[in-house]
């Protein structure tokens, strides 16, 4: 393909010896009677030269801004410094230039916009259907001991007593995991909308946490929580007393859940620790286990459809706290965070 000024020149040049062969024969009898044949073709001839001199010159500037312009939007991006007007042939050319990069960028931002939705949309996809995956697989467990044992009941009238009352208290232990879990999904559900809002009071720490530890203890009989204060003097913060309940819950039972042995809760002026001898957390997956949905491939916590730390940490961010974890793999782990608090 030819450039620009090529194909004009070409044109010019054809057109201009079409003019001069035309301008010869009309006027040649002018000039032979004058005697001026020779000097007046040489005249007309360095007059079309310079004409096309000239146009030559203009022309090679225009596709050198029009290459200019090219090389500019090539890239879809403005240069570093803006273009002074004064480097084209014509102002039109810098208007034309910059609307162009304005049209072009923007055309660009657009894109980048539409990439990045589509991914936030791939995301919110793929997270609806962890959430659905992980709910139909945390129901699935419960609901089925639950027809189990109702149907043997239902089945044999006549069994005994003693193993009546077991089956009715799986029975009543399944449909609290079940209900257990619809409290999770309906909190996560006020989180996630933006529906959830701190009620803040004053009350006393150690007096919570032996309110929990005591409905622990009830539903898991076998195990053992210890309660330590650092300080005599009593704690007082000021916080939601019913999410940071949901928050110390949250922690010790995945602390019983995770370990064999005795859990300790210490409580200081400043912080809370809950504290396990279990299995550990390996220093690639704490970065991890407070993400939604997020569930360990060896040890899959009971009850928990990957929310429960997820929902401790948010609830701490609606505080203004921090959950920190310190753990080591076959060791056990260290859940903890600061409050602010009120001295009584």
């Amino acid at each position: 393909m030819h450039s620009l000024t090529t194909v004009i020149i070409r044109k010019i040049f054809v057109v201009m010896l079409f003019a001069l062969v035309l301008f010869y024969f009309l006027f040649r009898e002018l000039f032979s009677a004058l005697n001026m044949v020779l000097p007046a073709v040489t005249i007309l001839a360095l007059f079309f030269a310079l004409i096309l001199y000239l146009l030559y010159d203009s022309i090679t500037k225009i596709q050198n801004q029009l290459e200019k312009i090219n090389k500019h939007l090539i890239t879809i991006k403005p240069p570093s410094k803006g273009i002074d007007s004064s480097s084209f042939i014509s102002k039109e050319f810098g208007v034309i230039y910059n609307n162009l990069t304005r049209v072009l960028v923007n055309a660009k931002k657009r894109e980048v916009d539409k990439q990045k939705y589509n991914a936030k949309l791939k995301l919110k996809n793929r997270q609806r259907s962890d959430m659905l995956s992980a709910i139909a697989h945390e129901f699935r467990n419960p609901i089925s001991a639950i027809m189990g044992y109702s149907q043997t009941l239902q089945d044999d009238p006549n069994i005994s007593q003693p193993l009546r009352e077991k089956f009715l208290s799986k029975i009543f232990n399944n449909s609290q995991k079940i209900e257990d879990l619809l409290a999770r999904l309906i909190l996560w559900n006020k989180f996630e909308s933006g529906e959830a809002k701190l009620h803040l009071t004053s009350f006393n720490l150690l007096a919570l946490v032996n309110e929990v530890k005591q409905n622990l203890e009830d539903k898991y009989k076998q195990r053992n929580i210890s309660v330590e204060q650092v300080d005599t003097q009593k704690v007082f913060i000021k916080a939601d007393r019913t999410l940071l309940e949901v928050v110390i819950k949250n922690l010790i039972e995945n602390a019983l859940k995770y370990s064999k042995e005795d859990v300790i809760i210490k409580i200081n002026k400043e912080s809370i620790y809950i504290i396990d001898k279990g299995v550990g957390i390996s220093s690639e997956d704490i970065g991890k286990v407070t993400k939604k949905f997020y569930r360990s491939g060896t040890h899959n916590w009971d009850n928990s459809m990957g929310l429960g730390l997820a929902i401790v940490k948010t609830i701490l961010t609606l505080h203004q706290m921090n959950l920190q974890i310190k753990s080591t793999k076959g060791v056990g782990s260290s859940f903890f965070f600061s409050f602010y608090k009120e001295e009584s």
